[in-house]
């Protein structure tokens, strides 16, 4: 990787990040669950803009959203994830590459991850095929890593989230996306992201329909030293997504507290 490219893929990355944070939203899971709340995408696009720093998007929706996306982070997901064929979150499948992510603008790329799962040796091997793709190239690599799969929330523990990331960066990716450890504290994933010599960025998950809850695990996160978020259905879903992301928004940018968070969150109509 010459000069001149790891320049451009360093502000590639930094397209996302603001003073070394960053509010991403996906918007990718038609590939993987049933999307109630995204029947408008280009709606929501349009009001979460002001607190959203990047999104995360299939091609379908990145070719369409035009001129929406202008001034943010645009990452194009590589694969469709939590194949069904051997059970939810067993693999995925990679569909698209760099040159995909050139077509529509994307200033990064994201996939699959999934250490310790049946699928381990494709999915790895996806992973090092995209990232050797993509090292004479300005785009950087995001990989989403979960250890058994998608969804497997009782074995995201402290120690299999560790080896997932750590994986990942050993792979070459750009940043990690990642679960917060289930039961962890706020020492165990310091510990973690510590370990970790790119930026790490915490997932949501399923719709925890609990503000109080979404917005401690975020704060705990950024207190350990994460480098954002990436949440989608808990923002999407949200009966108010402007309010919430708003609140998200404040964490992660602003250092504020949970309390002052959720005060916000009743200033948004």
């Amino acid at each position: 990787m010459n000069t001149a490219t790891r320049m451009n893929r360093q502000e590639n990355i930094d397209s996302f990040f603001h003073e070394g944070k960053t509010v991403i939203l996906p918007m990718d899971h038609g590939v993987a669950v049933p999307v109630p709340g995204l029947e408008n995408p280009f709606a929501l696009i349009e009001q979460l803009n002001p607190y959203v720093d990047g999104y995360v998007l299939n091609l379908g929706l990145a070719l369409r959203a035009g001129d929406l996306l202008t001034g943010k982070g645009i990452c194009l997901r590589t694969d469709v994830y939590n194949v069904r064929t051997t059970g939810p979150g067993a693999g995925s499948i990679p569909v698209y590459g760099l040159s995909d992510a050139e077509m529509v603008g994307a200033t990064a790329v994201m996939n699959m991850l999934f250490p310790m799962s049946g699928n381990e040796e494709s999915s790895i091997q996806s992973c090092a095929d995209l990232i050797r793709e993509s090292m004479d190239m300005d785009i950087p690599v995001i990989l989403e890593s979960l250890p058994f799969g998608l969804g497997q929330s009782e074995k995201y523990t402290v120690e299999n989230i560790g080896f997932a990331v750590r994986l990942a960066a050993e792979l070459g990716a750009d940043v990690v996306k990642t679960a917060y450890p289930t039961n962890g504290t706020v020492k165990d994933f310091r510990r973690i992201v510590e370990s970790c010599y790119v930026p790490v960025i915490v997932l949501g998950g399923a719709a925890m329909n609990n503000d109080l809850d979404l917005l401690c695990m975020v704060h705990d996160a950024m207190e350990a030293g994460a480098a954002g978020i990436a949440i989608g259905r808990n923002v999407w879903q949200h009966k108010n997504p402007v309010a919430i992301a708003r609140s998200l928004a404040a964490i992660v940018h602003e250092g504020a507290r949970v309390e002052a968070a959720l005060t916000l969150m009743k200033e948004v109509v």
